[in-house]
């Protein structure tokens, strides 16, 4: 007498439960549920909102939670307690990718556009010019010592003059994203590792002791020097306009949004614009996505719907109204490619190199 593998019967029975909780999921629930990055939030707000008006599905509910906390959201499961979809600004991780496969969710990439990072001030105090090194060495957590040798010291640099004598006399503030945030993770790769890697001897320790490096380069100061202001990215706008002396850490969107309150410093010889983060010619720009549980798209109601109009041309294309809200688009054969594999629902393998 054959006996069924244990494996085989397991792996069937997770199937039977996953087909369960999914179409409990339609019964318990008409809305799409969406959590995730603070950056990505308002895009899909908008989508969200001109979704409702022009179909007669409800209006999708959307919270802003960070990447990370929109990832952990997402990755719990499939159900009506789970979200349908998560906004990121920063591709997903193994690890998370992982938690979600262990969880049963099969997931779904989308890179809806582009974003910049800005460092911005006031309008009302002088532009900053800045390098990816002066960023480094203001707000790294240990720096190369002062005296030239090959060595580390926790951070001496009180003011920005300090960091690059061509610099404002300013003490340095900057209020930016914690942890959980996605804004945080590209801001710490892009621009401070960036800056970090200028330093050879510290750039050769990738090779050596990749951890070792990591540490250096993306370590934040905890001397008050960098001041975690949430999740809200309109809060740090709104505490720069109040504190002119101070530089504050957010997306190239919430800039373009408050262009009559900041402005975002010069790095490298960029501006922060439209076309100089299309062009990848601003050094601290990256790629947007939501994140989408197959398991939910037949039987969440709206859920195909929705991501066809996210997808659209009127939403997301070159003259799109997302482009009018600040994010800029993929290239035209780009976003024909992705927008394939959303109508496929081609689920995400283990991550290839970075997009």
């Amino acid at each position: 007498m054959n006996k069924r593998p244990v494996s085989k019967i397991l792996a069937s029975s997770l199937a039977v439960l996953t087909v369960a909780a999914s179409q409990a999921a339609m019964a318990a629930r008409d809305h799409i549920s969406i959590v995730g990055s603070s950056t990505v939030y308002p895009f899909t707000t908008t989508v969200a909102e001109r979704f409702s008006r022009a179909t007669q599905f409800k209006t999708p509910v959307v919270e802003s939670t960070g990447t990370g906390g929109g990832m952990k959201l997402f990755c719990q499961g499939v159900g009506e307690g789970t979200a349908d979809i998560t906004g990121a600004s920063r591709r997903i991780k193994q690890s998370e990718l992982e938690m979600c496969n262990e969880n049963g969710v099969d997931v779904v990439e989308v890179q809806v556009g582009y974003d910049g990072i800005v460092l911005a001030n006031a309008r009302s105090a002088k532009r900053y010019n800045l390098s990816r090194k002066d960023i480094f060495l203001a707000l790294a957590k240990e720096v190369p010592n002062p005296d030239g040798s090959e060595t580390l010291v926790a951070n001496p640099y009180k003011t920005w003059k300090d960091v690059n004598p061509a610099l404002p006399n300013t003490r340095i503030e900057v209020l930016g994203p914690p942890p959980t945030s996605g804004t945080r993770d590209a801001f710490v790769e892009l621009a401070m590792e960036g800056g970090c890697k200028k330093f050879g001897w510290i750039a050769a320790k990738k090779s050596e002791d990749k951890n070792a490096y990591k540490a250096i380069c993306h370590n934040i100061r905890e001397d008050g020097a960098y001041v975690e202001a949430g999740e809200n990215d309109n809060l740090i706008v709104n505490k720069l306009v109040a504190n002119p002396d101070a530089l504050g850490v957010f997306g190239f969107s919430f800039l373009d949004q408050n262009s009559d309150k900041v402005q975002g410093s010069v790095i490298e010889g960029e501006q922060p614009t439209f076309d100089s983060i299309a062009d990848q010619s601003y050094p601290v720009s990256r790629p947007l996505f939501i994140y989408v549980k197959k398991q939910h798209a037949d039987v969440i109601p709206g859920m195909k719907q929705f991501l066809a109009e996210f997808t659209s041309e009127r939403a997301w294309g070159e003259d799109g109204y997302l482009a009018d809200k600040g994010m800029i688009p993929l290239p035209e054969e780009r976003r024909e490619q992705v927008a394939q594999n959303v109508r496929k629902m081609n689920a995400l393998g283990n991550l290839a190199k970075k997009q």
